[in-house]
């Protein structure tokens, strides 16, 4: 990656830095520099990083956006060995310490350039399966939820039938953040028919995926929003805020309740 000569940031590592710089300024695509080393702990591969942004125009040295005020951090960055060999600016997380700030630059369609002023403010590490206090008060006409020793959830349907509203019991209670309707969410879940088929499973691919709810099925955005991070959460989901009348492929049958049991492990 090229290096960024000329800007400079100013503060307390870990606060909103001051960035300075002579405008107008020009920087190439994905170059970057170091402004600021952090003055906390090394940031650890297998770590989810939180990090402040700023987003300052080069031209004119306007700031276009920021973080900071609504302290709301861009978690996005999950570190594992894969993404840290594949792209430097994993590579350069990986290498920093908490409270370090560095810059990003990049150009729009127009040729406008701007610079994103990243702080690592934290890190942490994704459970591997929902954590939290289980609820004791469901109802007895559930499915029943049974757990294997690595948290693989296996469901006796209990006699369940078709409903017509979305059905939504916290087995696991979280104590992450809560989650946000348009929030990507990293989750481990199953999914069955009513006949107990099992049509979808992250389990058995040996790791967790990610969703934005804003593209997922309307049960799963409904029924996720206002949950926390660590929860264990059984869905289900009428017909209508799942495939319809469609179905999906040869797995799900139009007008099919679906039943999931979702482990929510993060959302940014």
């Amino acid at each position: 990656m090229p290096q960024i000569a000329g800007l400079v940031a100013e503060g307390e590592p870990g606060q909103k830095p001051t960035i300075k710089f002579h405008a107008p300024m020009s920087v190439e695509d994905n170059a970057y520099a170091v402004l600021q080393k952090g003055n906390g702990d090394k940031v650890k591969i297998g770590n989810r990083v939180c990090m402040q942004g700023i987003a300052i125009n080069l031209n004119d040295g306007s700031e276009m956006a920021s973080s900071w005020e609504k302290n709301t951090p861009d978690c996005s960055t999950l570190l594992t060995e894969d993404t840290v060999a594949q792209y430097p600016i994993y590579s350069l997380i990986a290498d920093s310490t908490i409270n370090t700030t560095f810059a990003i630059g990049s150009n729009d369609e127009s040729g406008q350039p701007y610079a994103w002023i990243w702080t690592i403010v934290s890190q942490s590490t994704d459970p591997t399966r929902a954590e939290g206090e289980a609820v004791t008060d469901i109802p007895a006409d559930l499915p029943k939820v049974t757990l294997a020793k690595d948290g693989k959830p296996s469901i006796d349907m209990n006699g369940q039938g078709d409903v017509d509203q979305l059905v939504v019991q916290t087995l696991i209670k979280g104590e992450g953040k809560e989650v946000q309707e348009s929030d990507t969410v990293r989750a481990h879940y199953t999914g069955w028919l009513l006949d107990g088929t099992q049509f979808d499973s992250s389990w058995d691919r040996g790791e967790p995926s990610d969703f934005s709810l804003d593209g997922v099925i309307d049960g799963w955005q409904q029924g996720l929003t206002g949950q926390t991070v660590g929860s264990q959460v059984l869905l289900i989901v009428p017909s209508d805020l799942g495939y319809g009348d469609a179905g999906s492929g040869d797995t799900i049958p139009g007008g099919a309740t679906l039943v999931f049991v979702v482990d929510i492990l993060a959302a940014y």
